[in-house]
């Protein structure tokens, strides 16, 4: 039986190594490169992805523990970039070098999909894990919580 994976709705068959990181399977394998490495060890959050609707770190979530389950990446949210994150990502110039908006996006959409009406603290608390070295961390917020404000209304 030929192993799979749905990646942004498309059935991918797998023909590597079970232990490989999903990142690095997205990255060099199908070139889906919107997921960054940033420190390989799962404290960063610049590789979120989601894994059936959760949050995940790819770097070092492996390829044979996610068979047969759907993968969106950055890339997959939306088809047009218009996410209501994304588009509060651009109202509130949030990224400043960018590198790790994607993981910071996939992390806010998996916590907006189970509180549409967080607060401040609760935001703070949701994106702990992701590191900004920007220090964008204010306008991160302000983002979750229009974000958070258009989809309520789109409900």
């Amino acid at each position: 039986m030929k192993k799979s994976i749905i990646i942004n709705n498309i059935k991918h068959i797998v023909k590597v190594e079970d232990e490989m990181p999903l990142l690095w399977f997205l990255r060099d394998n199908l070139e889906i490169t919107g997921t960054k490495y940033g420190c390989g060890t799962g404290l960063c959050g610049a590789c979120t992805v989601h894994v059936d609707g959760q949050a995940v770190r790819s770097c070092i979530t492996t390829v044979g523990s996610v068979i047969g389950k759907n993968i969106t990446t950055i890339e997959g949210l939306s088809e047009n970039s218009e996410h209501p994150l994304q588009k509060a990502w651009v109202n509130n110039n949030v990224p400043q070098c960018g590198y790790c908006q994607a993981g910071q996006i996939m992390n806010a959409a998996s916590f907006l999909a189970t509180n549409a009406a967080p607060t401040e603290d609760e935001i703070t608390d949701a994106m702990q894990g992701n590191i900004c070295r920007c220090g964008t961390y204010q306008r991160i917020k302000t983002a979750i919580s229009e974000a958070a404000v258009e989809m309520q209304q789109e409900t």
